[in-house]
């Protein structure tokens, strides 16, 4: 075993600690990283051979969520174990991916695997954080080629109180816990180094871009502390770094990399004299005419190569190197004449289209389309009851809002296999999701359900921006009551190594280079809900940073405009497919008079209307059903069910038990009353049953509620009280013999009559 070796440092007033040493000894480079008592283990492993076959750089990062950590066991009745990775680790694995990706050598062909294992978490500080800083730590000390370390951290705006003099709605606050979090009006990640901001991921509540550009410069500043201390045990027990390509060994090694090195740059030769004409002379080409033209210039290149007496094999390391050579190249253009492969200006957008009620059966549809990608969003309006359930380690409970983004392979003309949603798709669709979520009304509101589904049809460059756009319209189109219109755009970067760039608006296919980026922002005229950040750069400055969101806040408001010329604001009504709900309260305590032993009453009332029910511990009743007849029905059940009878009320009521003394009535479902035997008629009544029956149907009123709840009835006080004849009574003659004698019958009043 190694020495086990302790760093620590205080940060955003609390302890951050890295120990060494200890834990996953075999791997290349590992730690474990504490903050309050959120422990995480990161492991780095790089292995001995290269990938043969391949011209990316295989990294692969996974972030493995442990329920004991959080002293949980899953709710799943048969599955206990941790199975595949909720959306939540999915998201998490990709922000280090994208945090840490640009500062590996993109030569590098040796697979590279991150897993960090979360062991604790302690309820306030979230463990992405700390899993970044781990794994920084575990590549700053390995033998791993890469040029950290980077620091990551969370920064939050909570609402103060009483006014600040900053201009802001709140105090910054880093790292926030997960009860502030809340409360604050962004939740900002953001990692890389003191200098320079490599990712980025946000959601805001329309954030106004100089304030989130003083939350990301105080999130920089503040980057510097955990940075240091893993520079200190970098020096102290970090290993030498691997050589990216190792020396040739051999005279013939030496031969083949000069061969390589001169077929390279052959290639190059004639791709700079045929990319002018080839890609910059159509601007008005799509995707597949460009995309055909690279391929005649590989053609091309093999036959010029051929030309120089170069075999088939070797010819192939041209014909490879083609794409990256064109894609320098427009970036190249880009940067010094400001020139893009479909002439549009660096702050113009595609052509745009929007269309709604696309869908004849869909409560809400959309079809956005900027340049050739194409995004058709679908909304579908549910029950509460048919929330999204979420069990994770940290956050555990319910979604009422839900993306779902497809990404099929006809989008790019390819063919493929169709399977689950990859990370890339659950990327994609929790974006769209973050950028509307703020806008979105109160649940006490409007109660539904909502599933936004975005299927992209066609893709060429930024279709996560291209599915919120086509949300927010088929979420007007449904008639969900959002607050403003949402659009983003992807913004792209041109840059060389000696600090020279550009920025410019709405990305495509081969602008996305060397020297660049995807940097996503979402929002609305007012200000930002969404952000997602990567770059192919070591990293931006804040002044790039400013310009982005800047220029970012001008293309977007230009896709709202055309947005809002097809539907300036969400319908009035929703879709007549749409399912009705109606939300009242009843008295808590009446909950199980609704649900009834076992559930029998609510499963009873269910059966025999369709409708669905979900009632809250708050005494909140939501019913909800695609037939109006069936609403009402399923409303008035429940309401009779709980419904607390007032004094003067009239009832239609049905016998139910009959005593000497009266009869009881059930005038609601399970309340009944006593109409007592001097209630049942307006004059006296010697037997209960010669006014009344079990099973008979009579008007009763209410007469009193007593101390205890107990109802009094009176049939005589009701109205549209029947004529009733008193039947005469058997009297008794000397010989014990009765005979009938017919009575006289008392006026309505009571009052005898005077005698005569």
């Amino acid at each position: 075993m190694s020495k086990i070796e302790k760093f620590e440092t205080q940060w955003g007033g609390k302890t951050l600690s890295i120990e060494v040493g200890k834990l996953a000894g075999q791997a290349n480079g590992s730690c474990v990283a504490r903050y309050g008592d959120t422990v995480a283990l990161a492991t780095a492993v790089m292995s001995d051979n290269i990938r043969e076959g391949i011209d990316f750089f295989p990294l692969l990062v996974d972030y493995e969520e442990r329920f004991y950590a959080a002293g949980k066991i899953k709710s799943s009745r048969f599955m206990k174990r941790e199975g595949r990775p909720t959306d939540e680790s999915i998201l998490t694995a990709r922000l280090i991916d994208r945090s840490i990706r640009p500062l590996f050598d993109d030569r590098m062909r040796n697979e590279v695997q991150i897993i960090t294992t979360v062991l604790s978490v302690d309820g306030e500080n979230d463990s992405d954080i700390v899993a970044l800083i781990a794994v920084s730590c575990a590549l700053a000390i390995s033998d791993i080629p890469w040029e950290g370390p980077i620091g990551g951290l969370r920064v939050g705006i909570v609402p103060s109180e009483t006014p600040t003099n900053t201009g802001l709605p709140g105090e910054f606050a880093l790292n926030p816990t997960f009860a502030a979090r809340e409360k604050s009006l962004i939740d900002l990640v953001i990692a890389g180094t003191s200098e320079k901001i490599d990712m980025i991921e946000a959601s805001a509540q329309e954030i106004p871009e100089a304030i989130m550009l003083q939350a990301i410069e105080f999130g920089r500043k503040h980057l510097a502390e955990p940075i240091k201390l893993i520079k200190e045990i970098q020096e102290k027990i970090g290993k030498p770094k691997r050589i990216v390509e190792e020396a040739p060994a051999s005279d013939e090694e030496v031969k083949e990399k000069e061969e390589k090195q001169m077929i390279l740059e052959k290639t190059n030769e004639f791709v700079a004299s045929k990319i002018e004409e080839m890609l910059f002379s159509n601007p008005k080409a799509t995707k597949q005419e460009r995309y055909e033209a690279i391929e005649l210039l590989q053609e091309a290149v093999d036959a010029h190569l051929k030309e120089l007496q170069i075999g088939k094999d070797k010819r192939k390391i041209g014909t490879g190197a083609v794409y990256e050579l064109i894609e320098e190249a427009v970036s190249k253009k880009i940067l010094t004449e400001g020139k893009r492969v479909d002439g549009r200006s660096l702050k113009e957008i595609r052509p745009l289209s929007v269309e709604v009620g696309l869908v004849p059966r869909t409560h809400g549809s959309s079809l956005f389309s900027r340049g050739e990608t194409q995004v058709l969003s679908t909304i579908t309006l549910g029950a509460p009851s048919e929330e999204q359930h979420v069990e994770g380690m940290e956050v555990s409970g319910k979604k009422r809002y839900f993306h779902h983004y497809n990404f099929p392979p006809y989008s790019v003309g390819e063919t493929g296999p169709m399977r689950g949603p990859g990370r890339r798709e659950i990327g994609h669709g929790a974006l769209a999701e973050r950028a509307i979520s703020a806008l979105l009304p109160s649940k006490e509101d409007f109660p539904y359900t909502i599933r936004a589904v975005s299927e992209v049809l066609s893709s060429n460059g930024s279709s996560s921006m291209a599915s919120t756009c086509a949300s927010s319209l088929a979420l007007m189109d449904a008639g969900v009551p959002i607050i403003r219109t949402v659009a983003g755009l992807a913004m792209g970067l041109a840059s060389d190594k000696e600090g020279n760039y550009k920025i410019f608006t709405d990305l495509q296919d081969l602008e996305d280079s060397k020297g660049g980026m995807d940097f996503k922002i979402a929002g609305t005229k007012t200000g930002i809900t969404a952000i997602q950040m990567d770059t192919k750069t070591k990293g931006l400055t804040m002044e790039m940073i400013k310009e982005t969101l800047l220029q970012a806040r001008e293309g977007r408001a230009q896709i709202i405009d055309k947005m809002e010329e097809v539907i300036p604001r969400s319908r009035a009504e929703l879709s007549p497919y749409a399912p009705r709900l109606t939300t009242f309260m009843i008295n808590p305590e009446k909950i199980r008079d609704v649900v009834g032993p076992g559930g029998k009453m609510i499963n009873e009332i269910i059966a025999q209307t369709g409708v669905t029910i979900d009632i809250e511990d708050s005494g909140q009743v939501t019913i909800c059903s695609a037939s109006a007849e069936s609403l009402n029905k399923a409303v008035e059940w429940v309401k009779n069910l709980t419904r607390e009878v007032q004094v003067g009320e009239i009832f239609q009521g049905k016998v139910t038990r009959i005593l000497d003394f009266g009869a009881f009535v059930e005038v609601l479902p399970k309340q009944e009353g006593l109409v007592h035997i001097s209630e049942l008629a307006p004059y006296r009544v010697d037997k209960v049953t010669d006014i009344v029956k079990i099973g008979d149907i009579i008007p009763v009123k209410v007469i009193e509620i007593d101390q205890i709840g107990r109802i009094n009835l009176s049939l005589k006080q009701a109205q549209g009280f029947p004529p009733s004849e008193k039947p005469p009574r058997p009297v008794r003659t000397g010989g014990g013999e009765s005979r009938e004698r017919p009575q006289r019958r008392r006026p309505l009043d009571g009052r005898r009559r005077p005698r005569r």
